[in-house]
């Protein structure tokens, strides 16, 4: 559904996108992470042809954004970090409004209007100012506006930002339904919800792909294999030296727990190896229980901080690229 080649984004000196690839499957949940500063909505403003790119395409379901932008606009709907509403309209007007912009006439616009009303369940407040609406409501207003007409390809930047828990829940359920026909591109800083809902993760740093994956493949790829036990003994140094010798080990923290007769241990491989059976029967011969042996665990939460520990942007570096992205688009916002 979608390609994008090679994608460069330089503004100034600064290289918000580099040389970025990546291709988008029809019919998946795509999660896009990344820190602040990272190039997400950048990317996502040149998928949805709202900039252009400096260097490299964008094929959205056979078409290039820049080529075809009609074309491939007709396909998307975009849902930005700020949802574009007009604060003296209410809903109704708004998303009728949306529908004419999109080419929805008639019979066809009422009925996709009332349609993405029911779905976002802003029934209660389409007759009312969009100014005077919580922030919450303000934000289905902005995915009521995204999936009118009903594209084939969602991209949504930030969708639950500034929801409660119940209105989060809603919304999440909502993506999950509309992913049965659409594709969807979801970026979050709620690493819980993208584990959730998405069936793809996308990660970049410092505008490149870091990894790519479902958030199982991730877990696995990153996943440690050193092993935590709880062991029945009271000798910190006999045990030190057990786990020292198993062949295979590269290292091994022992430390005394609360109770003075057993033993936490974390063992690390010297290589990707599961070494369970053999510290099994060292404990027996050492005539240690076991009390407990587990691997240990990565969330995708753990990867996301393992793989973008050190981003920092510079100080003013986020407030220059906004100010050059709006103005480059023609000072819209």
């Amino acid at each position: 559904m979608i390609e994008v080649r090679d994608l460069v984004k330089r503004y100034g000196n600064h290289i918000a996108v580099d040389h970025l690839s990546f291709n988008v499957e029809k019919g998946q949940i795509y999660g896009f992470l990344g820190p602040n500063g990272a190039g997400k909505t950048t990317t996502m403003n040149i998928m949805t042809g709202y900039i252009g790119p400096t260097e490299g395409e964008v094929i959205i379901n056979g078409h290039n954004i820049l080529e075809e932008p009609e074309e491939a606009k007709r396909c998307i709907g975009y849902l930005p970090e700020q949802p574009p509403l007009y604060m003296d309209m209410t809903p109704l007007e708004y998303l009728d409004f949306a529908a004419e912009l999109k080419g929805l006439t008639g019979e066809d616009a009422s009925a996709s209007v009332e349609k993405v009303i029911t779905l976002t369940k802003i029934d209660d407040v389409k007759n009312r100012l969009i100014k005077n609406l919580s922030k919450g409501y303000k934000q289905r207003v902005g995915l009521a506006q995204a999936i009118l007409g009903m594209p084939e390809i969602l991209i949504l930047d930030e969708p639950t930002v500034g929801l409660d828990p119940k209105q989060i829940h809603e919304i999440r359920e909502l993506i999950r339904s509309l992913a049965k026909e659409h594709t969807i591109i979801l970026s979050s800083h709620i690493l819980s919800e993208v584990q959730e809902v998405c069936d793809h993760v996308l990660i970049i740093h410092h505008g490149k792909l870091i990894a790519s994956g479902t958030p199982e493949e991730l877990e696995k790829q990153m996943q440690s294999v050193s092993t935590e036990l709880l062991v029945k003994a009271n000798d910190l140094d006999k045990i030190s030296a057990v786990f020292k010798n198993i062949k295979g080990v590269s290292n091994a923290v022992c430390v005394i727990t609360k109770s003075e007769n057993e033993i936490s241990v974390t063992v690390e491989p010297q290589e990707n190896n599961d070494l369970r059976e053999a510290i099994f029967y060292a404990c027996a011969k050492a005539d240690c229980p076991i009390l407990l042996m587990r691997p240990t665990s990565v969330s995708l939460e753990n990867i996301f901080l393992l793989l973008t520990a050190d981003r920092v942007p510079e100080a003013g570096a986020l407030s220059d690229i906004d100010q050059q992205v709006k103005k480059e688009a023609g000072g819209k916002s």
